[in-house]
């Protein structure tokens, strides 16, 4: 990933309803989800969410696909992992062991 490009995925995920609606699509893993589905979730107005899933979009973050009436919203993984790469690919002089990022599950699960 060159520079211009990590600038603006860090610029587009520097808000917190961007950066929530990016988490929340993460989540969502490859299936995506619509927009309907999101704008429930996160309790966003769709004029509010469009404008920012559009940021989203321009920093080729997160891609839109129709299917039917619908509109799914999926995160493009392989630029996800090419942000994180570029971040950390100096890091610690190469010994990538020491400073891996650490995956902290922050959701509470429901016990059946």
């Amino acid at each position: 990933m060159e520079i211009l490009a990590a600038v603006g995925a860090l610029s587009a995920l520097a808000h917190e309803s961007r950066l929530g609606i990016y988490r929340l699509l993460v989540e969502a893993g490859p299936k995506g989800m619509t927009v309907g589905h999101i704008a429930e979730k996160l309790e966003m107005p769709g004029a509010t969410l469009s404008f920012h899933l559009s940021q989203l979009h321009h920093a080729g973050l997160v891609t839109a696909q129709r299917t039917g009436r619908q509109l799914i919203q999926t995160v493009d993984f392989s630029r996800m992992n090419g942000l994180v790469g570029y971040l950390t690919e100096n890091c610690c002089g190469g010994d990538m062991s020491a400073c891996a990022p650490v995956v902290k599950n922050t959701k509470k699960k429901k016990c059946a």
